[in-house]
């Protein structure tokens, strides 16, 4: 598969799966961003910002609806791409939760907050009730997570900064090449 193929599906999958700036008008609470078009437009900033803010608030909230909403929210003052920013947080999703979690509880043990990963797995794989997630992180294990998640989610958003930033400029660089030689020889 070749990337150009790759890259016109994902523009198709994200065109599927983003909220349209018109969808957004209507909500009482995104509604203003949705009027401002700069953040709706695709230019080599916005797009690295929009990455970077759908990875942190995808990661950190692990709450569908909030990250979405959260996402947008974030890109007004900082200029990000907002429907870029809202597809970034479905990185997060019920198959990857579990090992967010799991990495956020480790990486919150490491840095010195006391998060039993054992309980986490005897939960997760008992099937456990909401109840005993709830009690499970009222207890000790919610400070550790937190941590973890705050940090797991500034280190992806920094990663996601950087290589959405390398590609974009890699994709423009080649349009116009691809544009000058198209003039030079004619066409």
């Amino acid at each position: 598969m070749t990337v150009n193929s790759m890259s016109s599906r994902f523009n198709r999958w994200l065109k599927r799966n983003s909220p349209s700036r018109e969808s957004l008008e209507g909500n009482r609470w995104v509604g203003f961003a949705a009027r401002r078009p700069e953040l709706w437009r695709l230019t080599r900033r916005s797009v690295p910002r929009g990455v970077a803010i759908g990875l942190l608030v995808g990661i950190f909230a692990l709450v569908p609806g909030v990250q979405m909403i959260g996402a947008a929210l974030m890109c007004v003052p900082t200029r990000g791409h907002i429907p870029l920013a809202a597809a970034m947080t479905f990185l997060s999703n019920p198959l990857t939760t579990p090992f967010i979690v799991g990495l956020a509880l480790e990486v919150g043990s490491g840095l010195g907050y006391n998060s039993d990963i054992r309980v986490f797995r005897q939960l997760y794989n008992s099937s456990a009730s909401i109840g005993e997630w709830l009690s499970w992180l009222a207890s000790d294990a919610a400070p550790g997570m937190v941590v973890g998640l705050a940090v797991i989610s500034c280190i992806a958003a920094a990663i996601g900064y950087l290589v959405s930033s390398f590609i974009w400029t890699r994709v423009v660089n080649r349009r116009r090449r691809r544009l000058l030689a198209d003039r030079r020889n004619g066409g």
